[in-house]
This record gives structure tokens, sequence and C-alpha cells, in this order.
């Protein structure tokens, strides 16, 4: 299979490392300033660049009629029009903020937790997530994930960046906030904790990235599967999880 990798800072190196273990060829190492040379020859491209750049290189793709794993975070008020796109010119894509095969389990079980906990309002739930200090978005993709995991499962309306001050909000939909708490400290890859915090007892569900590998690995099995397919798809198709 020949690779296009849109971004090649730390993850696109990886990801270059662990396809290459896989067999495959990398055709195209696209920084920030480089052309799209080498795109039409992919089989599949793989977006792990920065949020300004991700709608170009998505794009691009559909263009070329190249399927795009896209693994950055922080532009997805444009999702809605890429995924307008890929249809029009008959594209693949997954979009997803997290590839990690147990990150995207723990989405799963996250689902699973909050419907049960939606009868039992005496508990309240929160996110943290913990990650590098050069990581440029916050909260990350995938804390807001598990947050819309919750919403949708749950009373709860909308997430929230740390814990809302009461005085632009009613003490009703105070109580209907999710809390985010975004960390950045040293070099840490990413941990992301779920809370169901009560007056008697506490339920807490973790998931903690040992090394960038689980992502980049997760992102090459994505590639390897949305080759030939037509249609916007999730990691749950990937993983046979619906």
């Amino acid at each position: 299979m020949k690779i296009a990798l849109l971004g090649y800072g730390k993850m696109g190196q990886v990801i270059e490392r662990i396809a290459l273990e896989r067999g495959h060829e990398i055709v195209l190492k696209k920084e920030e300033k480089n052309t799209f040379d080498g795109l039409s020859a992919a089989d599949v491209a793989i977006d792990f660049s920065v949020p300004t750049a991700a709608v170009s290189n998505i794009s691009s793709c559909f263009q070329a009629n190249v399927p795009v794993i896209s693994g950055t975070t922080g532009w997805l008020e444009q999702y809605e029009e890429m995924v307008a796109l890929c249809n029009q010119k008959k594209g693949a894509f997954i979009s997803s903020s997290n590839f990690s095969l147990g990150v995207n389990i723990f989405f799963e079980l996250n689902e699973y937790l909050a419907k049960i906990m939606s009868k039992f309002d005496t508990y309240k739930v929160a996110i943290e997530e913990i990650h590098h200090t050069q990581k440029l978005d916050a909260p990350s993709g995938t804390a807001i994930s598990l947050a819309n995991g919750i919403l949708a499962n749950s009373s709860y309306t909308n997430w929230t960046l740390e814990k809302p001050e009461a005085n632009h909000l009613s003490p009703n939909e105070l109580e209907k906030q999710i809390p985010i708490k975004a960390k950045r400290i040293g070099t840490i890859p990413g941990t992301h904790t779920v809370n169901y915090n009560s007056a008697v007892d506490a339920i807490e569900m973790k998931h903690t990235a040992h090394n960038r590998e689980g992502f980049a690995l997760g992102a090459v099995i994505a590639a390897e599967w949305i080759v030939g397919k037509q249609g916007v798809f999730t990691m749950k198709d990937v993983l046979e999880l619906k």
C-alpha cells in the first residue's frame, strides 16, 4: 500500500516507521511548506498535521480521489463541510480524535457507563485530560469525544473547559454542564479520566497512553481498512464496534 503522510512531525514519523514495518511504502511526506507532489500516486493519505492545515490537506485528498485518515484535532467546526465534499467527490474519509485501539474501546465503555449513570443523579461527572506541553488545542479532541459520548447518553446538555462560573448560569444550567480540566505537563502523550463523584464514593475510569505507538498503529490499521471503500466512516466501523 502506498501512503501519503500529510504532516511529518513526531506522530508522522512514528506512523512512517510502523507503516514500513507492516510492508507499506511512503510516497509523500508533506510538511507545512512543501507541495502535494506525489499525492495522486498514493492509495491512502494519513493526516496528522496542524489545525490550520487540516482542511486544505483533506480537501486535496478528495480532489485527488485519495482516501484520507485524519487524526488532526482543533478544526472540527468545518467537519460537516469536509463530509459534504467527501460525498460529492465519492471519496472515503475517517476523522477521529484518537485512533488508539485502547481509546476507542474506552469510548465504548464511556458511553455504556454514561447510560447506567444517567439513572443516578447523586453522581456528578467530570473529565480530566493531561497532555504534553506542545499540544496546541485544549481540551483535547479525545476529551471532547468523551464528553459527547456522555451527552448522547445522559441529561447533560453541554461541556465546558474547567468548571463554569455560576454568575452566568442558573443553578439548573450549571448542573447540566460537564466540566473538562485540561493540563499540559512535560512529555505526557495522553491521559484521560472520567470521574463520577458523589458524597459517599466515586467511580473513575481512566485511559493512559504510554507512548505514541498506539495512536500511530490505529491510524495505519484504519488506512489499511479504508482502501477500496467509499463513504464517511468512524473507528467503530474499523473495529466492528457497532
